[in-house]
């Protein structure tokens, strides 16, 4: 995982042959390094663990580095959120076939610590997109930030994502997922535990939202063992999100440069997904392993 030309070559390639396209935004002057190469470079850092610039510039190889300065990288980098957005679309229409089975669940994603909260001035910039003070019941954890939800396929890979304020509830998520998602089971924790939900979203979309009882309520069932271990497997992508991708890592001033951080590393995530399967045909979610 250590050199980086080699790894920028081969996410490249791949991005490559999702699409034809080498330039997404319209410039007057034609740039030396094309987006296309900017958002491989990205990706690469991601799945490097390298989240700093910074860090970044001192590992780039000179071919690259002559290419691009490092203000105008960050600057195009945030320009591009669309064109990522449409990457990730294209590697999971590749990677997702006839699935009728998904997982859905949320994470925490803290901007800085709680007793900085009032005076901190990080993704301010406009009221409708700042972070605010919510709680995370599994983490037992008041924060200050944001929450992302997401919805993956049972295989690991994630088909739809939302960031919100902290202090949205899960369940307002279900709107949006009424909008993208028919026909199919969607597997749940309690926290999407709603009667009036679920009849909703099974009479308008086909959609069964399967959530585990409480123990206190009436007729009573324990769910499903596989149901249960399937929906382990969201848990397990937050997981390397955290470690290897640094997700809660926040170099972002601007909610902008915030979410198409997030976004870089889902992105990230999925492109390596899609290496293993199509060209060394292995265990999708094997993501530390070597891809060149």
């Amino acid at each position: 995982m250590n050199n980086f030309k080699a790894n920028y070559d081969k996410i490249l390639k791949v991005l490559k042959i999702i699409t034809d396209k080498e330039q997404f935004l319209r410039q007057n002057r034609r740039p030396k390094l094309k987006d296309i190469e900017l958002i491989a470079i990205n990706l690469t850092s991601d799945y490097m663990s390298i989240d700093s610039e910074c860090q970044l510039f001192r590992v780039l190889p000179d071919v690259l580095k002559l290419k691009i300065e490092r203000s105008v990288y960050n600057r195009r980098k945030r320009k591009l959120f669309s064109a990522i957005e449409f990457l990730i679309n294209q590697l999971c229409e590749r990677l997702i076939e006839f699935e009728n089975y998904f997982v859905l669940d949320s994470m925490p994603l803290e901007v800085v610590k709680l007793s900085r909260s009032n005076g901190s001035k990080i993704c301010r910039e406009d009221f409708y997109s700042s972070p605010d003070r919510g709680f995370c019941a599994s983490q037992n954890m008041h924060y200050y930030g944001y929450k992302i939800h997401a919805v993956c396929s049972v295989e690991g890979v994630f088909k739809s994502f939302e960031i919100s304020k902290a202090s949205v509830h899960d369940i307002h998520y279900l709107n949006d997922v009424k909008s993208q998602f028919s026909d199919c089971v969607i597997l749940g924790d309690k926290g999407y535990l709603s009667a009036d939900y679920q009849l909703d979203l099974f009479e308008s979309k086909k959609i069964k939202l399967e959530v585990p009882m409480r123990k206190n309520q009436r007729n009573y069932r324990k769910q499903a063992y596989v149901f249960r271990k399937k929906r382990k497997r969201i848990e397990t992508l937050f997981s390397q999100l955290c470690d290897q991708f640094m997700i809660r890592r926040n170099y972002a001033k601007s909610f902008q440069g915030f979410k198409t951080r997030i976004l870089s590393k889902l992105t990230a995530l999925t492109v390596i997904q899609y290496i293993n399967k199509f060209i060394f045909d292995r265990n999708i979610n094997k993501l530390k392993i070597s891809i060149v």
